[in-house]
């Protein structure tokens, strides 16, 4: 008999997507990218702050839906055979609608083998064990056991701990930035000086992911009318201006 305890109480990140995605009555062939995405984030860290272990798959869908959000925001170029721009949210929902009719199936699977365990046993288990042990050459009988079986069953644990070691391992950084959080850093800049330069945002923060992360915020605050910028001369540098400021500006201009 196994004992189990699942913390949180999301068995896994599509479990925790699907259960957004209903409880707002989303459209899940449509989904809002951003809403989900900042959903998802804040679940994660409220997990952190109750000191809760947050699993690698819940991290890793986390980054997937931070990229999808990032590839939102970037003019489409990526298109199919036939010409199409293609959906960035395509591969998610595909996985999505996957994961729902695996899901929709296990409380039918489960009442079945509820049904089957109720059923009274043939009485040939123990013929079917092994039949099934010889098939696989693998020995089901513990009274047959001796020391050269011994070191087949350790030469196959050697040869199955190998092959772990030997896999691909993925490191997961999480970095001390946010679009949300540059956002705000780089509105307070515009307000305080009016107009900022890229170049001077990167003096702030050199580090490479630090400016992808700023020119993702950048995209952000365009797209939501917050800010507009100016080319200089050479394309070498843009110029950040408060949307309200230059609409003031242009008032002025008109006045006069």
């Amino acid at each position: 008999m196994s004992f189990e305890i699942r913390l949180p109480l999301f068995e896994g990140p599509f479990d925790l997507l699907l259960f957004f995605i209903e409880r707002d009555e989303l459209d899940i062939h449509d989904i809002p990218i951003f809403q989900i995405t900042n959903e998802f984030v804040g679940y994660i860290r409220q997990l952190e702050k109750l000191n809760i272990e947050v699993a690698s798959d819940f991290i890793l869908t986390a980054a997937t839906l931070m990229r999808i959000k990032a590839k939102m925001l970037l003019p489409r170029t990526e298109k199919d055979e036939e010409g199409n721009e293609i959906d960035p949210r395509q591969e998610l929902v595909q996985h999505l609608l996957e994961y729902k009719k695996y899901k929709t199936a296990t409380p039918i699977l489960s009442e079945m083998e509820d049904v089957r365990l109720a059923q009274e046993n043939r009485g040939n288990i123990h013929e079917e064990l092994q039949q099934i042990a010889n098939a696989n050459h693998f020995e089901y009988e513990l009274q047959d056991l001796s020391l050269y079986k011994l070191m087949r069953v350790f030469e196959k644990v050697m040869v199955r701990f190998e092959e772990e070691q030997n896999r691909p391992k993925h490191t997961i950084i999480q970095y001390p930035y946010t679009i949300e959080e540059q956002r705000e850093v780089i509105m307070n800049m515009v307000m305080q000086r009016k107009n900022v330069a890229f170049s001077q945002i990167i003096a702030e923060f050199p580090d490479k992911i630090g400016m992808i992360f700023n020119f993702l915020a950048i995209l952000d605050m365009l797209q939501l009318n917050l800010i507009d910028i100016e080319v200089g001369e050479g394309f070498n540098d843009f110029i950040i201006i408060n949307t309200a400021d230059k609409a003031n500006q242009v008032t002025q201009l008109f006045v006069e």
